[in-house]
């Protein structure tokens, strides 16, 4: 190798150390939208800021609070009580990465975004005791990955997603007390050959949700026990009322015709 060759191989390994290693710029994007959809009242997150995002991993490691890495990208954010209000930004989707999402334990309103579905590593959603609205969105079914799904503790309404019985890997879920209502799928509840089965806890506080394993469905109209109670309730209670007024009547009656007997016997000549 000649002088020459040597400075040229010199020359790129010393570019090669000075050129920081710059993140992904999806993950930049998540971070950056992430941050502006959040509201950090007890300032937990100082170091969550724009000229940080741009390489927010050194390896393994990140300089962001509750950001993981690896192999430089982001594959981790845990966000838990940290009293963070605001919402979900559906940028998060950028972070294609990221195998774990837990932002439980906050005061988050809005919907579940949709697009989480493009988190196809996404092995852990835990959403949980936040203040969070809308439907559960069936999307979450392309996270093929999942393996839990908390969502206890919100405002979510509308029914539980038939897809979300199709990932074959959930071996935890909870939406208990919510607002949701309708059938319970088959699918996650009876669930066959080895995958997890979910117990009433899962769905507990739920009011208008019903099916195995919880009760069956009530309707809101009487049964027909009951009108027929009711019927046989109010015979017998105007029952009651007639006999009562059938004696009294008698009674009045008798008291007049001892009235009148006594004055017919002042008038009777005594023998």
């Amino acid at each position: 190798m000649d002088v020459w060759s040597v400075v040229v191989v010199v020359s790129i390994l010393s570019t090669a150390v000075i050129l920081p290693c710059l993140s992904d710029p999806s993950d930049e994007a998540c971070l950056t939208h992430l941050s502006k959809s959040l509201e950090d009242p007890n300032k937990s997150l100082q170091n969550w800021k724009e000229p940080n995002f741009v390489n927010p991993c050194n390896g393994s490691t990140s300089n962001l609070q509750g950001a993981t890495c690896n192999n430089g990208r982001i594959y981790r954010l845990s966000l838990t009580n940290l009293s963070l209000r605001g919402t979900i930004s559906p940028f998060l989707s950028n972070c294609t990465n990221l195998q774990a999402l837990d932002l439980s334990s906050n005061l988050l309103t809005g919907p579940i975004p949709p697009d989480l579905q493009s988190l196809v590593n996404l092995a852990v959603l835990n959403l949980s005791s936040n203040h969070l609205q809308g439907e559960i969105p069936p999307q979450l079914a392309l996270c093929a990955y999942l393996n839990i799904i908390d969502l206890h503790d919100n405002s979510l309404t509308g029914p539980i997603p038939q897809q979300l019985g199709l990932l074959v890997r959930l071996s935890a879920f909870d939406v208990s007390n919510n607002h949701l209502s309708g059938p319970i799928p088959s699918s996650l509840a009876n669930r066959s050959g080895n995958l997890p089965r979910f117990n009433a806890s899962s769905f507990d506080g739920n009011k208008d949700l019903y099916g195995y394993p919880l009760p069956p469905f009530k309707s809101k109209g009487l049964s027909v026990l009951a009108i027929v109670g009711i019927g046989l309730g109010s015979g017998f209670a105007s029952l009651v009322l007639s006999f009562t007024g059938v004696c009294i009547w008698l009674k009045v009656t008798e008291q007049k015709m001892v009235l009148e007997e006594g004055k017919i016997s002042q008038f009777m000549p005594d023998y």
